[in-house]
């Protein structure tokens, strides 16, 4: 029964800290961004719900704003992304991490999606490039 006892709390602390959601790392805001970078991947955006709820960055999401997740981009990259169906590009702020669904490269805010024509879709098929 002791011994009970002296397990109880450590068999707990393993089980809530295996449960814990974990999210990566925030970037440092200031980080050099890689010349050049390209990627082609899926691009959805974020739902209403979201709006003024805090990003990984710190700040609150707008979704009147031209702001963005990714995974890895350092936060305050900028990165044009273009709809690969119609053509259409937007510049948008890194402010957010994710998204974290297999395939999806990208998540923009309502406003950003809008400029690129994609809200009907929800999730298209896009190209980011880093703006100097």
């Amino acid at each position: 029964m002791h011994l009970v006892r002296l397990l109880a709390p450590l068999l707990l602390l393993a089980f809530v800290t295996g449960c814990a959601e974990r999210q990566p790392a925030p970037t440092a805001p200031h980080a050099p961004v890689e010349r050049g970078f390209s990627q082609q991947g899926k691009a959805s955006y974020y739902a209403r719900m979201h709006h003024g709820q805090r990003t990984a960055s710190g700040e609150r999401h707008d979704q009147n704003a031209l702001v963005a997740a990714h995974r890895s981009l350092p936060f305050g990259t900028r990165v044009q992304v273009t709809n690969l169906a119609n053509g259409r590009k937007v510049t948008v702020r890194i402010n957010d991490r994710g998204p974290f669904r297999r395939g999806r490269i990208i998540d923009l805010s309502r406003a950003a999606a809008q400029q690129i024509g994609m809200i009907e879709r929800g999730v298209v098929a896009v190209r980011i490039e880093t703006v100097e």
